[in-house]
C-alpha cells in the first residue's frame, strides 16, 4: 500500500523525447521510401512479364561455352588481376602518407589534419566507375586507366583506417622512446609501426579483395580487364559467353576471399 499524497511512478522505456526521435525516424523512412518510389517510376508490365525474361535469358545461356575462355576470356582475367593488384598497390604507397597525416597524436597539426581528411573522403566520395570515365577521358581506354581508377578510389579507404589504427596505438610506448630523445622516424618504426602492423596487412588484403571485384567490371566503361569482353558480348547477344565470364569472375572472387581469409588469420 502506498500512504496517501505518496506519487505512483510508471516506468517507461523511453523518455518523450527518444520516443518523439525514434517517430521521427521512422516517419522519415517511410516518407523516403514513398518519395522514392514516386521518383522510381516503376512500369507495371515490365514487372509482369520479368520472370518470363529472366527465364529467357538463362535459356540462352544455357550450355555455357566453356571452349571460348582460352582464347577470350583467359587473357582479360589475368588482365583484370593486374589491374587490381597493382591498382592496390599504388592506393597503398599514396594513402600511407595521407593516413599519417590524418591522424592527431601522429601529425599534430589541425590544418594538415583535415587537409589529409578531406583527400580522404573525396576519394571515396566518387564511384570507382566515375574514377575510370575520368582516366579513360585522360589515357583513353585499356587497363592503364583502370589501374588508376582502382588507386585513386582506394587510396581513402586504405588512408582512413589506416589513420584510424594509428590513433589507436597505446601512447606507452610511443612517449617513452621520445623521453629517450628517439628521432621521429625510430618513433614511428620501433613505437607506432609494430602496434599497426596486423591492422595494416589486414587493410591491405581487404582493399585487394575489393579491388578485384571491382576491376571486373570497369572494362564496361573501356577500362580494360574482363568487363571489357563482357561487354563486347553483351552487344553481341553472345549470352553463352556472358554465362562463361559470370562464371569465371564468380569463381575468381570466391577464391580471392578464401585466400585473403586464410592470409588474414595466419597475420592477424
Amino acid at each position: 500500500m502506498t500512504s496517501a499524497g505518496t506519487e505512483i511512478r510508471e516506468w517507461q522505456r523511453y523518455t518523450r523525447r527518444e520516443r518523439l526521435a525514434r517517430f521521427a525516424l521512422y516517419f522519415g523512412i517511410v516518407f523516403a521510401c514513398v518519395v522514392s518510389l514516386r521518383t522510381v517510376q516503376i512500369i507495371p508490365e515490365f514487372l509482369y512479364d520479368a520472370p518470363e525474361q529472366v527465364a529467357d535469358l538463362l535459356q540462352r545461356m544455357w550450355p555455357i561455352e566453356w571452349r571460348y575462355y582460352p582464347k577470350g576470356v583467359h587473357e582479360a582475367l589475368i588482365e583484370t588481376l593486374h589491374i587490381a593488384t597493382l591498382g592496390t598497390i599504388l592506393a597503398i604507397i599514396m594513402a600511407l602518407p595521407l593516413g599519417m597525416l590524418a591522424a592527431g597524436n601522429v601529425t599534430p597539426n589541425a590544418g594538415l589534419n583535415y587537409f589529409a581528411k578531406l583527400l580522404l573522403v573525396s576519394s571515396r566520395s566518387v564511384n570507382s566507375l566515375v574514377w575510370a570515365l575520368l582516366f579513360v577521358a585522360i589515357f583513353g581506354p585499356g587497363a592503364l586507366a583502370g589501374t588508376m581508377a582502382i588507386a585513386f578510389r582506394s587510396i581513402g579507404f586504405v588512408g582512413k583506417l589506416f589513420s584510424e589504427a594509428l590513433e589507436e596505438a597505446r601512447p606507452g610506448p610511443i612517449e617513452a622512446l621520445r623521453s629517450c630523445g628517439a628521432p621521429w622516424p625510430s618513433v614511428f618504426i620501433k613505437g607506432y609501426w609494430p602496434q599497426v602492423e596486423p591492422a595494416f596487412w589486414g587493410i591491405a588484403l581487404f582493399r585487394w579483395d575489393i579491388s578485384v571485384r571491382e576491376s571486373a567490371v570497369l572494362g564496361l566503361v573501356g577500362a580494360g580487364g574482363i568487363g571489357m569482353a563482357i561487354d563486347s558480348a553483351l552487344n553481341l547477344f553472345q549470352w553463352n559467353r556472358v554465362a562463361l565470364m559470370l562464371v569465371v569472375i564468380f569463381s575468381v572472387v570466391l577464391i580471392a576471399e578464401v585466400i585473403v581469409t586464410a592470409i588474414r588469420k595466419r597475420i592477424i
